[in-house]
């Protein structure tokens, strides 16, 4: 599976779906899909809390699961890896390969700081993780979640997608893009594969793939449309 998923990203473009329990898994593996992505949100409304609420053994437990389910690649949105420092990091990261993981994502957000991560810091978080996945043969996507969190300076978002990749990220992904001129700049400007939220008022899946993007992913989006869709018959239900 490591070996598959790594080859996705050497050549055109492939849309990695989030599904966020088993059963939505295996109708995206049943769709043809060549990829799969967890969803920490998605992940986490499924136990029924918010997002970056899920302990890291439950993540691992989710994982295996998905993992055994479908015979496609998973990658894994672990959130910061549960790490303070580079070490317990790259401890975590080695567990969800253990779980099966083919790919893992570690994002420069520390929600118990409420603050991105000093670039030093998380720099070295990569370097790090990235020598681990090498020696393991798992894709390691490192994340600049600015755009996710109000720091809306794209020159600052390059940077520091810059420096993920001269650490050794095969994939750098900045959540929260939608204006394809900063995309186009990050392809063009940082190198190695980009990953691109989708998102309704961003580029279709064609202009990404025409932008030089290598893969895409949903996040939450599926199991909030799932989600939205029950309730609405639900509510059909109420006296």
């Amino acid at each position: 599976m490591r070996e598959t998923f790594r080859e996705l990203h050497t050549d055109g473009f492939f849309v990695m779906p989030n599904p966020w329990d088993v059963g939505s898994a295996v109708q995206l593996e049943d769709m043809g899909f060549k990829a799969l992505a967890t969803t920490s949100s998605g992940h986490a409304a499924s136990l029924g809390r918010d997002d970056q609420e899920v302990l890291f053994d439950e993540l691992c437990q989710h994982v295996a699961a998905l993992t055994s389910a479908v015979g496609i690649p998973v990658n894994v949105d672990a959130e910061r890896l549960f790490g303070d420092t580079p070490d317990e990091c790259t401890a975590n990261l080695i567990v969800l390969m253990e779980c099966g993981a083919a790919g893992v994502s570690i994002e420069d957000y520390n929600p118990a700081r409420g603050e991105i991560e000093p670039l030093v810091t998380f720099v070295a978080k990569v370097e790090s993780c990235a020598a681990a996945a090498q020696d393991h043969g798992i894709v390691l996507t490192a994340r600049a979640e600015n755009h996710l969190y109000g720091r809306n300076d794209i020159d600052d978002t390059i940077t520091r997608l810059q420096a993920f990749r001269a650490a050794g990220a095969e994939v750098v992904y900045a959540p929260g893009l939608t204006e394809s001129e900063h995309i186009a700049r990050i392809v063009n400007e940082v190198g190695g594969a980009v990953n691109v939220l989708l998102r309704d008022t961003g580029p279709t899946v064609a202009e990404l793939a025409d932008l030089g993007v290598r893969r895409a992913s949903v996040g939450g989006m599926l199991a909030g449309v799932a989600y939205d869709a029950m309730r609405r018959c639900a509510q059909k239900l109420l006296l």
